[in-house]
């Protein structure tokens, strides 16, 4: 699937929605380590970007994202509108972090 074809928007110019084959999603669940803990809570004396954390964040997103779009593809869709991101924590230092999306077939207008 062409990242290009996956939006937070529900339209994509010059393409029309031929089929709507409903809400997919990507799930994942992930907890921090004693260590990057540790480096991160002295990251937070000297301020700025906590990297540890961003990157923490940043793989756990990209593991939902390719999730979501594995099932978009084995249902058949070619494009994901209406997608988003939502995070819940499931217990202390663990949380899930869920991408969503509708899975359509689109067709070039």
């Amino acid at each position: 699937m062409e990242h290009s074809l996956i939006t937070t928007a529900f339209t994509i110019d010059g393409y029309k929605i031929a089929k709507n084959l409903g809400v997919v999603r990507g799930i994942t669940v992930r907890s921090r380590n004693m260590f990057a803990t540790i480096g991160a809570s002295l990251q937070t004396i000297v301020g700025g970007n906590i990297t540890l954390f961003t990157e923490l964040c940043e793989k756990t997103r990209i593991e939902a994202f390719e999730i979501m779009v594995k099932h978009a593809e084995e249902i058949g869709a070619n494009a994901i509108i209406g997608m988003r991101y939502d995070a819940n924590d499931v217990m202390s230092g663990v949380t899930e972090v869920l991408a969503y999306g509708t899975a359509v077939v689109l067709e070039k207008e």
